[in-house]
């Protein structure tokens, strides 16, 4: 009676002889499976999008941007100047046709031409270092 019980308790795996019927197979969690990737477009204003995350965290994703922090070296100083378009993306070569601001892309601003070291999609801001 007690081998029989255990076949209602959840325990398929379980033959009535004791053994093992097969190996156990890993279900991968929902929480674990990746997001659709944020991608970032150049537009007239900046709008983000708060998302939350595993432990109770957010992510600040940017939808579409109209500034960026621009470094420039030689004056040691940061300005914010607007972006005007995506001029080349190493991540896509579509994505500068479709003006999408990816980490290494370059972009054309008001004060030149810069490249983009944070991550609009994961940071919520635009960080980029002036190409001189």
């Amino acid at each position: 009676m007690a081998k029989l019980a255990s076949y209602f308790q959840g325990n398929d795996l379980r033959k009535p002889s004791g053994g093992i019927k097969g190996k156990h197979k890993k279900i991968k969690p929902k929480c674990l499976c990746g997001g659709p990737p944020t991608e970032t477009k150049v537009g007239s204003e900046n709008r983000l999008k708060i998302e939350r995350t595993f432990g109770g965290n957010n992510k600040l994703k940017l939808k579409t941007v109209a500034y960026a922090n621009v470094y420039i070296p030689s004056q040691k100083k940061c300005v914010k100047a607007r972006i005007i378009r995506v001029l080349e993306n190493p991540a896509n070569r579509e994505y500068a046709r479709r003006g999408i601001v990816t980490k290494g892309s370059v972009i054309e601003t008001e004060v030149g031409k810069a490249r983009v070291t944070s991550r609009p999609g994961q940071d919520g801001v635009v960080n980029a270092v002036l190409i001189e």
